[in-house]
């Protein structure tokens, strides 16, 4: 195979004649891990596709040079470089111009993939005849735009609801969710899937030879994109989205929605409004904010890459809600889990809802028996000298949890992480029975462990840095984002939560109904109102947090717990909270929220919240205001549109945000400059 001189040799394109004479295009980013779509890839594509037009080979097929990964979607980075809307539009305008002569070449266009074929990645795969994908595991098809406050733009919106029918189209331009290879296949994304034991190239190579093309959804799927259907489906898309995001907070979807129900019969139409509608999604205040959220996570993701430990097995002490949920989680991730308890009745709880977790995630019945074999009752506590990592996760008793330490003297590797799940007493409480005090770490777990993202690694004075960069290394292992975090009450997130939650319980025994509290919350943009959030982790939970961190200082609101717990009303759990609890769902009088200033209700219950944040940073918890907005974020769920607490408070500071009263004046606390500068530059 004779590689094409072009004249000029791009950076990050290789391009090759085979004996048949087809063209064989390589993208591998020259300055990147990944494949992504950036001005200076999409120039020098355009230069390639003017030289195919003129060649005229036999067929094209596009195949990506880096090992296991496609086009994880369009360079982020360079959507911050320009606000300009006109700037943005015309930028959107070349791409569509690029891609349609993609479209049109007039020979057979193949590519073929394994690993991301996200975003930007799967918009130009549609422009192409036939799709192949590599069945395996790594591969993940999808469009996340409305993760970043936008939707695809390069073309994405029409050529998607063309191939595949608009209800599946919209439904994965709307949730963002990724699709394994099979999915794709089955809903017309993807024409074929060669096995991991097949050739991409050789299956490539024979579609260009036959001149493969997609074929076209059926009648029923066109029948659902007529006026009158679309109308109604645009409507039932709407009620949907709206359950899950505010049109105030996330415009991005609804726009869509709007494009769909206007032209989505079209596709060049649907193209043409892209170029209108998504650089007004770029340069809106949503986007920017979603935008630093993503690169947020990707500073939490650097936190676990700054050791190569890896754990093999786990050793879990205590089959509790916690315990065993983090028991699971690890068997799930693919580790060898021992779980300890004092009878097997404990423990037998924890492995049936494992199994429960294995089964709605993992499908498959022989990946869910391999999970369950993986997790191990272990009543006498054998697997400790195994063990890489070592949890313990009893009930919150400082006593109780010193007796479990002082007994692991001698018995732990040398290398393996000894952690303890507590959501709020300090390390050197825990750590001076041991032998070894500086290898105690925390590993603070959020409940419910398969759902909550967040893991605080938490270290004091003592703490050997080596085992805190392992510790954070195991979070990352096993799919969490690692926050590192000093060891003062509460760490980062409970310290912020305490004073909400017992502000909420304040305003609500002065009379404020709950639903309106919990309303207010939501309207701010928090996922889950205080009151509903009380309840789901638990009001003994919530009781044991509140005690250790303020103790008499909680006043009458731990008096209210205390009664609560005590009569066996401990929230989501038992089916009785502040709420009843009926399936799983609070029932609430939404009468209770007429005639309430839900505004000036959210003003006063996040000024705790904020408060704390600024006392947090300035206490050092974290290193910077970044990583602080990245706990409160993905710890708990504070508006991502809003771009973490910090960033609010700035927001404010700079008149991007409407002050209030009530409302924290940045100006009264000044951030860490130098943390906050540095870390911008790290994240």
């Amino acid at each position: 195979m004779a590689q094409e001189n072009l004249d000029q040799a791009p950076r990050n394109w290789r391009l090759e004649y085979d004996q048949d004479n087809i063209a064989w295009l390589f993208l591998d980013h020259a300055s990147d891990k990944v494949n992504t779509l950036g001005s200076e890839v999409l120039a020098e594509l355009e230069g390639i596709i003017k030289r195919l037009k003129s060649d005229r080979p036999t067929g094209l097929a596009l195949m990506s040079g880096k090992s296991g990964s496609f086009i994880v979607g369009a360079d982020v980075r360079e959507f911050d470089q320009t606000d300009d809307v006109d700037e943005l539009r015309a930028n959107v305008k070349k791409v569509h111009r690029l891609f349609q002569q993609i479209e049109d070449l007039e020979f057979p266009t193949v590519v073929a993939f394994e690993g991301f074929c996200l975003g930007g990645g799967l918009e130009l795969a549609l422009c192409f005849d036939w799709r192949i994908a590599l069945n395996a595991e790594h591969t993940r098809i999808g469009f996340p735009e409305v993760k970043l406050g936008i939707y695809p733009g390069f073309g994405g919106s029409g050529r998607s609801i063309r191939a595949i029918g608009a209800p599946k189209a919209m439904e994965l331009m709307l949730t963002g969710r990724m699709l394994r290879a099979g999915q794709a296949r089955g809903l017309g994304l993807v024409d074929q899937l060669t096995s991991p034991h097949g050739s991409l190239r050789w299956a490539a190579r024979q579609a260009v030879l036959k001149g493969k093309s997609s074929s076209r959804p059926g009648i029923v799927a066109r029948a659902a994109n007529t006026g009158p259907a679309r109308k109604l489906l645009a409507g039932m898309m709407r009620k949907k989205t709206a359950a899950k995001a505010r049109p105030e907070h996330y415009p991005a979807p609804f726009s869509l929605i709007d494009a769909f129900e206007e032209c989505g019969n079209d596709c060049l139409a649907m193209i043409a409004e892209e170029s209108r509608r998504v650089p007004e999604l770029l340069a809106g205040e949503t986007s920017r904010n979603l935008r630093r959220v993503f690169r947020l996570m990707e500073g939490l993701k650097a936190e676990g890459k700054r050791s190569d430990f890896k754990a093999r097995r786990v050793h879990v002490i205590g089959a509790g809600v916690m315990g065993g949920d983090i028991a699971a989680w690890c068997a799930l991730r693919g580790l060898e889990v021992t779980l300890q308890d004092r009878e097997q009745k404990f423990i037998k709880p924890a492995i049936k809802r494992a199994e429960k977790l294995f089964a709605r995630r993992l499908k498959k019945p022989d990946l869910i028996a391999a999970a369950r074999s993986r997790l191990l009752a272990d009543l006498e506590g054998r697997g400790v000298e195994r063990a890489d990592v070592i949890i313990e996760a009893i009930y919150e008793d400082r006593d109780a949890k010193r007796e479990v330490f002082s007994r692991l003297n001698g018995r732990v590797k040398n290398h393996a992480i000894l952690a303890t799940n507590t959501s709020a007493i300090p390390l050197s409480e825990l750590a001076d029975v041991l032998d070894e005090p500086q290898r105690l770490i925390g590993l603070h777990f959020f409940n419910p462990v398969a759902q909550m993202p967040l893991v605080e690694v938490v270290q004091d004075k003592k703490s050997d840095p080596g085992v805190v960069d392992d510790g954070c290394s195991f979070a990352t292992q096993i799919g969490k984002y690692a926050l590192p975090v000093t060891s003062t009450p509460g760490f980062l997130v409970n310290r912020v939560l305490a004073p909400y939650m017992r502000n909420a319980m304040a305003m609500h025994r002065d009379g404020v109904p709950k639903e309106a509290l919990d309303e207010a919350a939501e309207q701010f943009g928090m996922p889950m109102g205080p009151v509903e959030l009380a309840d789901t982790v638990g009001l003994d939970v919530g009781l044991s947090v509140i005690d250790t961190l303020m103790g008499d200082e909680a006043g009458e609101e731990k008096k209210i717990l205390e009664d609560m717990v005590s009569s066996g009303h401990k929230g989501k759990k038992t089916g009785e909270g502040f709420y009843a609890w009926r399936k799983g769902k609070p029932v609430k009088d939404r009468k209770a929220i007429e005639g309430q200033d839900l505004d000036l209700l959210a003003e006063k219950l996040m000024k705790p919240y904020l408060d704390e944040c600024r006392a947090s940073l300035d206490d050092k918890v974290v290193r910077s205001a970044d990583l602080l907005d990245a706990g409160m974020i993905f710890g708990t769920g504070f508006a991502p549109f809003r771009g973490g607490p910090m960033h609010y408070l700035e927001a404010l500071k700079a008149g991007k945000e409407k002050p209030t009263a009530t409302t924290p004046d940045p100006a009264d606390h000044p951030a860490d400059e130098s943390n906050t500068d540095e870390d911008s530059k790290n994240g």
